[in-house]
């Protein structure tokens, strides 16, 4: 049976205070103890190659708290595209000893893990959660064209927290205003186009389900928003072509 979220639910687990697309998800036929493994395509067909976005999907553990996993777009290097992949835990008590993690989520507790690597913008990238056993859980980003794994991280997660539950949300955000939004800031938001994929897992008889992406926060009906059901997922953009040279000096963020 699909889990129904209203859009006040899905808006209160999502990022508030610098909102912007949010996208809910669900799967079905997810056992009480939660799925052992889910995977959530996600493309970035156009974006600048410059810090600034974070496109990801958020889950939740059974008797715990939440994780993210997602990409962000970084400068090229040496002429060559950059992403940056991140996995984190927001559940306190969660424990890493995985050179790509640190103590700590956005400021609270947790464990944030991420790498970058020669990613290509407009291929689509598998973002894998999967656990190994005994609370323990791995980041891996896949590219469906090469087939690479490239590792993100791992954690452990404290007793009593189980698997992932049946549904949760996404979400686009525009991390420079962390640091405060500059007048007429809507106006000045870059570009970008994402796919964000219908979710799978191994789960024996589960069907995911991606829904219509959507607006909120105070910029809602000024950024050019649109979404709609494409092949194998939701498309939604936002934000005009040119901007980014209008944002300022950006900040990577702490994810």
């Amino acid at each position: 049976m699909k889990v129904a979220i209203s859009l006040g639910f899905v808006a209160s687990i999502l990022p508030v205070a610098h909102a912007l697309v949010g996208s809910s998800w669900s799967v079905t036929n997810v056992p009480a103890t939660g799925l052992t493994d889910i995977t959530f395509p996600l493309t970035i067909v156009e974006a600048d190659h410059i810090s600034g976005y974070y496109f990801a999907q958020q889950y939740s553990f059974v008797g715990s708290g939440i994780g993210y996993t997602g990409l962000q777009p970084r400068p090229d290097s040496g002429g060559k595209a950059v992403l940056h992949g991140v996995f984190s835990s927001f559940v306190a008590g969660s424990t890493t000893s995985d050179a790509n993690c640190h103590t700590g989520a956005d400021g609270g507790p947790g464990v944030s893990c991420a790498v970058e690597w020669n990613g290509v913008y407009g291929r689509t990238y598998d973002l894998e959660v999967k656990t190994s056993g005994n609370r323990a859980w791995i980041g891996t980003a896949i590219d469906t064209v090469t087939g690479a794994r490239i590792h993100i991280g791992s954690y452990t997660l404290p007793p009593g927290a189980g698997g992932i539950q049946s549904s949760q949300a996404g979400f686009v955000e525009w991390y420079p205003w962390n640091g405060g939004e500059p007048p007429n800031h809507c106006a000045r938001l870059p570009y970008q186009k994402t796919v964000f994929g219908t979710p799978r897992t191994t789960h024996t008889g589960s069907i995911g389900t991606q829904s219509l992406s959507y607006e909120y926060g105070d910029c809602v009906g000024q950024v050019a928003f649109h979404t709609d059901k494409v092949s194998g997922g939701v498309e939604n953009n936002c934000g005009f072509r040119g901007a980014a040279g209008l944002v300022g000096n950006v900040f990577d963020n702490s994810y």
